[in-house]
C-alpha cells in the first residue's frame, strides 16, 4: 500500500448524512437501510459531528431512563460526537491510518473547505491495502 496516495482515491464519496435536529429514529432508520457504521452530521450544510451504530447501542442500552415521549424528543444533536477530526480530499492514506491508530477511531469525514466531499473508513483502506497488494 502506498501510504502517499491521496484520500480522495480511497473514501467513499457518495455520503449520506443526516442534520442535528434529525430524531434518533431517522439515524436508526438510516443504519438499518445502509450497510455503513458512520453517518456525519450536518448543520446548515457544514460538518457538525459524526455518529456511529455504536453511538447508538449505547443510548438504546439506556433507554429505559427516558419515558417514551422523553426517549421521542431526543435529537442527534443530544447524543453525536462534536469533536471530529476530518481530513482534506489531498491529505494522504498514511495521515488517516495515523488518525485512526492514534484515536482510536473507524472513521474520518472529509472536507473540502466548508464542504463534506466523503467519508474514509478502516475498511476503506484495508479494500485499498488489498486491491493490488504487493507482492514479494
Amino acid at each position: 500500500m502506498n501510504p502517499n496516495i491521496p484520500v480522495s482515491e480511497v473514501m467513499t464519496k457518495d455520503v449520506i448524512s443526516i442534520h442535528v435536529e434529525d430524531s434518533l429514529n431517522i439515524v436508526s432508520k438510516t443504519f438499518e437501510s445502509h450497510s455503513f457504521h458512520h453517518i456525519p452530521i450536518l448543520n446548515q450544510g457544514k460538518l457538525a459531528g459524526i455518529l456511529s451504530k455504536e453511538d447508538i447501542l449505547r443510548l438504546l442500552s439506556i433507554r429505559t431512563e427516558y419515558s417514551d415521549e422523553e426517549f421521542k424528543l431526543i435529537k442527534v444533536k443530544d447524543f453525536m460526537s462534536s469533536k471530529v477530526l476530518s481530513v482534506r480530499p489531498d491529505d494522504s492514506v498514511g495521515l488517516v491510518a495515523d488518525i485512526f491508530m492514534t484515536n482510536d477511531i473507524h472513521a474520518v469525514p472529509v472536507v473540502d473547505g466548508d464542504e463534506l466531499v466523503g467519508i474514509v473508513t478502516t475498511h476503506d483502506l484495508i479494500r485499498y491495502a488489498f486491491k493490488n497488494p504487493v507482492r514479494s
